[in-house]
């Protein structure tokens, strides 16, 4: 009897380490998750001048009094102007060779800093890359004179969902997602599948409910050799999204997509834009 009740104790302490191991990782994932959703580079590594873009550096303020940076690329005034969200990592300095692809199609583009990012104020957090979205489209309405209907969001791994969310509002001319996830809970369910990550994610950045409440063209874009987005995330969120909408498949990585896939990204993005916007 001793012995047997010895075996049950050391079995409820044993599952009681457990279980408290077990929660002590859940605390540590909700207190480190900013860490593993926000990749900021503070350095500004080339400009579009340095490629032969004429720009201009412009430098507004969110709702919340943060200063916030970025670039307008102008093109002829006929032409779309794609406001582009970018992803969780890098800055707008990492965005110049994609800049340049649509320019050279005719494009104008506005790149923009997150707070926290390149040479904007502040700190990251999802309710602040909302606040920054927003300021950067009063900005390119209000200031530059670029109208709602001349404009093209386009939004890059996590900035699929900043962009989503502003087109529900914003009503702009035609709504691109690239490499985008469908929400950081599905992302971290799918890392993670022995922890309730859907219940833990303070950052939900949820492109999937926001897309269906959209009324502009969508165009999503994905590869099937990304690695870091799943490609069903691409063909989830545009089943969500209301016509008219198109898909385009490309090929490469996560990061590299649209340079690997050739003239296919940016013959494609031009067709969908020429036929939406003109």
């Amino acid at each position: 009897m001793a012995i047997l009740q010895n075996t049950m104790l050391m079995a409820m302490t044993a599952i009681g380490v457990a279980a408290l191991g077990y929660l002590g990782l859940c605390v540590l994932v909700v207190l480190v998750q900013s860490r593993v959703v926000y990749y900021p580079a503070r350095s500004i590594e080339t400009t579009p001048g340095a490629v032969g873009m004429d720009f201009e550096p412009v430098t507004f303020a969110a709702d919340d009094g943060v200063r916030l940076t970025g670039w307008y690329i102008p093109a002829g005034d006929r032409r779309a102007v794609v406001m582009v969200c970018h992803g969780n990592g890098g800055n707008i300095s990492h965005l110049v060779h994609l800049a340049g692809l649509m320019h050279r199609a005719g494009l104008g583009v506005f790149l923009f800093d997150y707070r926290g990012y390149g040479e904007s104020e502040g700190r990251p957090g999802e309710k602040g890359t909302y606040l920054d979205a927003e300021a950067a489209w009063r900005h390119l309405t209000d200031e530059l004179g670029v109208a709602a209907e001349r404009i093209v969001l386009h939004g890059r791994s996590l900035g699929a969902a900043v962009a989503a969310r502003l087109a529900r509002s914003r009503r702009p001319a035609a709504l691109v997602l690239e490499s985008g996830f469908t929400s950081i809970g599905d992302i971290g369910a799918q890392l993670y599948p022995w922890l309730p990550m859907r219940l833990l994610t303070r950052h939900r950045y949820n492109a999937l409910k926001y897309v269906t409440q959209v009324a502009c063209p969508v165009l999503v874009i994905h590869s099937p050799e990304d690695r870091m987005i799943p490609f069903d995330h691409g063909t989830r969120l545009f089943s969500a999204a209301n016509e008219p909408k198109q898909f385009l498949r490309i090929s490469g990585s996560h990061n590299s997509g649209y340079e690997e896939s050739g003239s296919v990204y940016i013959d494609g993005l031009d067709e969908f834009i020429t036929a939406h916007v003109g």
